[in-house]
Order: structure tokens, then sequence, then C-alpha cells
């Protein structure tokens, strides 16, 4: 059996060796928590690429909420972040109505072409997540779905992540599905007894909340927990 994922959130490279010491697999990048993560900027990543040696898959949000605004920054910010040497990204989009807004997810897929990305929690907040994996299944590079299963977090959302789980291979459900979003250690006993294998968090390994930097106790104890 092949080991779990293990993501965590990095804002800083401190964040991202603490992270690495604890065990993560892999970091999500991102900036700017009061507005949910934003993009870091170019320096951000280089500085914790030059840190540790983990996948870095970089958040491309400009803006607060799930729809795009400006697709041009947007496009010229994974530009300046290729040329830096990101290889994997985060992104996803809605519509005002909730629906997935595909020509703004189509034009950043061509823009990351070539790399592995992860459609995140807009999925929680669609109006129609089934047809929202519909839309996107076939775009490439995509391989991973950020979802708690509901807006409120993985204690609303079980039912929704149970049932996806158990649609895996069929079309709209090949990509792995990355639990994250209200995910407590208490959670995983469970989830890993269903059959998930790949988990997501940030508050939950600092000492106190996002003004703190990320504990490598508490990373090392999640790995635990995890599995390996």
């Amino acid at each position: 059996m092949s080991r779990p994922i293990f993501e965590v959130i990095a804002l800083t490279a401190q964040d991202a060796k603490a992270a690495q010491a604890g065990g993560a697999d892999r970091l999500e990048l991102v900036t700017d928590m009061a507005a949910d993560g934003l993009t870091p900027t170019v320096a951000g990543f280089a500085a914790i690429r030059a840190a540790v040696d983990l996948p870095l898959r970089v958040m491309l949000r400009i803006q607060d909420g799930f729809t795009p605004g400006d697709l041009d920054e947007l496009r010229a910010r994974v530009a300046a972040l290729r040329a830096e040497g990101a290889e994997e990204f985060v992104l996803g989009f809605l519509d005002q109505d909730g629906n997935v807004d595909l020509a703004a997810v189509r034009a950043l897929a061509e823009a990351v072409a070539g790399c592995r990305w992860t459609f995140h929690r807009a999925i929680d907040h669609s109006a129609d997540r089934a047809a929202l994996r519909a839309a996107i299944a076939e775009l490439p590079g995509l391989d991973t779905f950020l979802t708690a299963g509901a807006p409120a977090g993985v204690a609303d959302g079980r039912e929704v992540l149970t049932g996806e789980l158990a649609k895996a291979g069929e079309p709209g459900y090949r990509q792995r599905i990355l639990i994250g979003g209200g995910l407590r250690e208490e959670h995983l006993a469970e989830l890993r007894a269903e059959g998930f294998d790949a988990f997501h968090v940030g508050g939950a390994v600092r000492v106190a909340g996002w003004d703190s930097p990320v504990d490598v106790a508490k990373v090392a104890r999640w790995r635990e927990l995890i599995g390996s």
C-alpha cells in the first residue's frame, strides 16, 4: 500500500522547514490567510523552494471569494512563478451563481499546461458539485480535488466524501480526493479505514492559529496518525 499523502499549508520558509521536518509530503503555498489564502509572491515562492525539497503546490488566487478577478493578472502570476521553477498549482473558480467558471478554469489550466494541479475547496461552495466535476474532469493536469464535502467542513461533509470515494474511477471521479477543511485528528482513523489516502491541514499544525508558525511536533503527530 502506498504512503498516504499529507499536505501542509506553508506561508513562509520557516513553515516549510517545520512541515518537512515533521513528515509532510507536500506543501500548499499561500499568503494572506485573512482572505483564505492568496497567491504568494515570486520571492516568497523562491525562498520556500530554496528551503525544502518537497513538492510545492502554489495557490492561484488574487482576491477573496471564488470569482477569478483579472485573468490577465493571474496569467502573469503563473508565468512569473513558472519562470522561477513552480511546477504544481492549486486553483478553482465559480461564477456568481455558484457554478464552475469554466472559462476561467480553462484559461488557468492552459497557463499551467504541463503541470499538475488541484481544484480547491470552491467545489464545496458550488451549486452542483457533480456538475462541476463532470465539467472539468478531463482538463489536462487536474489530478486532485481538495474538499471537505461541505462548506462548513469535514464534520458536515462525511456522507458526501464517502459517496464520492465510492465512485472512484468513474468519469468525474478519477482524481484523488484530498480531504481538508475543518479536518481534525479524531476524524483520521475512520477516514483511513474507509480508504481515504490524502489529507490537508493548515491551522491544525500551528500552536496559536495563523499568527503562529507551523509546529514540527504537531506535524509529526498528524504524520503518525495518518500513517506512513
